[in-house]
Formats: C-alpha cells, structure tokens, sequence
C-alpha cells in the first residue's frame, strides 16, 4: 500500500493553510551510527500536483530500491515546492540519553532545520516529548502520509550515505553493506574486530564484546 494523501487533507480540513512537516527517522534499531530524521514541508496549494507529478512514486523508504530511493532523495532536495532538512543524534548521544530519547532529539533537530518552522507536524510512530511545535502521531504514518514517507526517504538516503563514510574510517565491518544492522556478517564482524568508535555501547550486542577498541576513540 502507497500512501496518500488523507492524513494532510484531514488535517488541513479543518485548519487550511497551515503549514505542515512530515518527520520520520532512520536507523533507530542499528547497532552503529548515529539515528537520522528528516523533516519535508509542502504548501497545502502544492501537495495535490507534486503527488500526482515528481513525487508520484513516494512509498515507505523500506518499500523502495536503494536506486530509487536515491532519486526520489535528489527529487525532493532539489525541487523548489518542497522544504527539507534532516537532524540527527550522536553515538555519544545515543549511549548518553537512550536510543527513544536521542530520537527524539534528531527529530526535533531535523524540524528546527527547516527553512521555517511548521505550525504542525504528522510524526511517525507514537507521541515524541520535545518537539518545538504541536505534532500528530500516526503509527506506520510512512505507508499512509505522503509527507512522512517522504520524510523517511530523506532520513534514511542521508543515513546510508553516513554509513558509506564510517566504512571507509572503518573498514572490515561492512557498514556500506548492512549500514549498521545487526546482520549476521555484522555480528561476525563485531566479534572479530570488537567495537568500533561508531558502535553503540550502550546496545547489548556491542556491550557483549568487552575487548579493547582497534581505535583511538
């Protein structure tokens, strides 16, 4: 299932022209590199004609090819109706505060870097404490808001290109491959080299290798 538009249009029902954000985050679940959120504004006059047109292919960021994903990433950061940003949360952070609380931190991050700040945000999954503006949550909101797929493909386009460049620090994990998952070659992995500086601590697979760091930190 594609998402579409209803979630906007039920919002804007009853408080047209109001601006509005989807937000969605990648890499909550991965034992390496930090968490991402995106953050896409459409004007309520522009939505119809972008999902009918440039954006027609939008789907859940998980649904889409790494190919295509990557062009809907250049559509929508270079098509002048949509306003985009991505936020993010540190390894430190994440070790330092907990992955649901530094989340959280990405998203409000990934907001307060739009161009403007929206009146309203359509967030996916459940409520998020901090964010700088009111915000509706909508559990799997990225298979039925356009704005928050659109938000995921943002979030996990710029977390994978982050992966990209952790595997080049720090070969031999396979981060371009698994972009931090725990895979079973991740694992593997893992338990030869022990952690990286890019390895989450507090999670308990990393926790589990007690070995020195193969890097300075």
């Amino acid at each position: 299932m594609k998402p579409d538009l209803w979630p906007e249009h039920d919002f804007w029902a009853g408080r047209p022209g109001v601006t509005l954000a989807g937000v969605d985050e990648a890499g909550r679940g991965c034992l390496a590199g930090p968490v991402v959120a995106g953050a896409v504004a459409i004007a309520q006059a522009d939505l119809d004609a972008l999902a009918a047109g440039p954006l027609a292919e939008v789907n859940d960021s998980k649904q889409l090819s790494p190919a295509k994903r990557e062009r809907l990433f250049e559509t929508l950061t270079h098509e002048p109706r949509v306003r985009w940003a991505a936020g993010m949360a540190s390894v430190a952070e994440i070790d330092a505060l907990n992955i649901l609380r530094a989340t959280h931190l990405a998203m409000r991050r990934a907001l307060e870097a739009l161009p403007a700040l929206p009146a309203h945000a359509l967030v996916d999954g459940l409520p998020v404490k901090g964010l700088p503006i009111p915000h509706t949550a909508l559990v799997k909101g990225d298979a039925r808001s356009l704005l928050i797929a659109c938000a995921s493909i943002v979030a996990k386009v710029t977390r994978d290109r982050l992966c990209a460049e952790l595997d080049a620090r720090f070969p031999g994990y396979g981060f371009a491959r698994h972009k931090g998952y725990g895979t079973r070659a991740h694992l593997d992995a893992l338990r030869r080299l022990g952690p990286s500086p890019a390895h989450r601590r507090s999670f308990a697979p990393v926790l589990a290798q007690q070995g020195e760091l193969p890097f300075p930190g």
